[in-house]
């Protein structure tokens, strides 16, 4: 079962339980979905592209979120939150800091990297590796970070 499909299985598993954060939350999923079949000439998406679309999904969630708490309203971030994980059951584990920097570390080994000159050509190998599996901003502040030390 593909994914587009496992969320229309839930969608409707959720209408049927009255779950209504999690029936917004995966008809706005199957919604964008459909969005991005359609502006690729509506050729069906890879697992890939919707584990993409799902991720910007989750991202807006969790930045829209952070928004609220800045704004002082703590429930409205919640439930941004609540939709954020609910996406989140159809993306693949997320790597931690530790596994990021392991990564890291290695290409820096095989890149020769010496300095954060060198953060560009370290960049690029790295994000091929963690494609899906791990926030672009995170990686970043790992590369910059042990780029710094060895520079």
């Amino acid at each position: 079962m593909n994914l587009a499909e496992r969320i229309d299985a839930d969608l409707k598993q959720a209408m049927r339980d009255k779950d209504e954060t999690g029936k917004l939350t995966l008809r706005a999923a199957k919604t964008a979905l459909v969005e991005a079949r359609t502006a690729t000439d509506n050729q069906p998406l890879t697992e890939a592209e919707a584990v993409t679309v799902l991720q910007k999904l989750a991202k807006r969630r969790r930045d829209t979120a952070l928004e609220y708490e800045k704004l002082g309203s703590p429930e409205r971030a919640q439930a941004e939150l609540a939709e954020a994980a609910i996406l989140e059951r159809y993306l693949p584990r997320q790597l931690d800091e530790a596994e990021v920097e392991a990564i890291v570390r290695a290409v820096i080994a095989q890149k020769g990297a010496t300095s954060v000159r060198d953060m560009g050509g370290v960049m690029g190998p790295v994000m091929e590796q963690v494609a899906g599996r791990a926030d672009g901003k995170v990686v970043s502040q790992v590369v910059r970070r042990l780029l710094t030390v060895t520079g």
